[in-house]
């Protein structure tokens, strides 16, 4: 998968959503937020990652002391701000060096890990911004290979930030979730299987087949809809088989 261009494509259509919205029009999926605050969110958020990966860093950086962090007040402005700040990220791995490791809150990894990161830090609020306009069920579209990769990175930086935020592993030891995507030629990419094996204080995920004690099957924009906790089950066309009450108590404890 091209992550460059597809974290480009995402972030133009992310500002397609905002330009469209009125900034004061509040974000259910993120409380407290409106499309403004949406907007500032992630597009200080690609030129956070890409002065952390330009300085080669190997700290955290504040927020407040990203570089041209603040959008400008005219609205074609802003946007230009926008997607001159995801192309920044490009850059910034391109000078440093793919392989260049740089500081990241799963601890130090290769810069071009950021271009997935910030991809999908797009996927996700761009639906958050379909939602705040309408039925993102109905009027957000994204390649299955794409939402299916989106699952994956959620589950790949699950371990991390449930140990960053102090909660629990989100499943009980011998418990699993296992989700199927539907959709033609995904193969192993479109299964998932969650579990937390006896005696082990965290979860882990593989692409293998096998039998949940939960298991959720539907497309995989559905499933990336659900997992990343944008759509509830029911406002989908999800099956769920087994226990339903696994799958509830994943979603309540894996609150990003």
């Amino acid at each position: 998968m091209d992550y460059a261009a597809a974290l480009l494509d995402e972030t133009r259509g992310f500002g397609e959503l905002i330009r469209a919205g009125d900034p004061e029009l509040a974000v259910p999926t993120c409380p407290g937020w409106n499309l403004n605050q949406l907007f500032r969110h992630y597009g200080r958020g690609n030129r956070w990652a890409a002065q952390i990966i330009a300085d080669r860093m190997d700290h955290p950086l504040d927020p407040r002391d990203v570089a041209g962090g603040k959008p400008p007040a005219e609205p074609d402005a802003a946007i230009d701000w926008l997607h001159e700040g995801a192309q920044l990220v490009l850059d910034a791995v391109a000078q440093t060096g793919p392989d260049t490791p740089v500081w990241t809150f799963t601890g130090p990894r290769p810069a071009a890990w950021w271009v997935r990161r910030r991809l999908h830090e797009a996927t996700v609020h761009r639906a958050d911004a379909a939602l705040a306009l309408g039925d993102a069920v109905a009027d957000f579209t994204l390649p299955a290979e794409l939402a299916a990769d989106g699952i994956s990175e959620l589950l790949d930086l699950t371990p991390a930030l449930l140990a960053r935020n102090g909660q629990t592993p989100a499943l009980a030891e011998g418990q699993s979730v296992h989700l199927h995507a539907t959709d033609e030629g995904l193969g192993a990419a479109g299964e998932w299987t969650i579990s937390r094996p006896a005696g082990a204080d965290t979860v882990s995920w593989s692409h293998d087949h096998g039998k949940g004690s939960v298991a959720l099957r539907g497309s995989a924009l559905e499933l990336f809809l659900a997992v990343t906790r944008r759509v509830a089950v029911a406002e989908t066309g999800i099956a769920v088989f087994g226990d339903a009450a696994v799958w509830q108590n994943w979603i309540d404890h894996t609150a990003f």
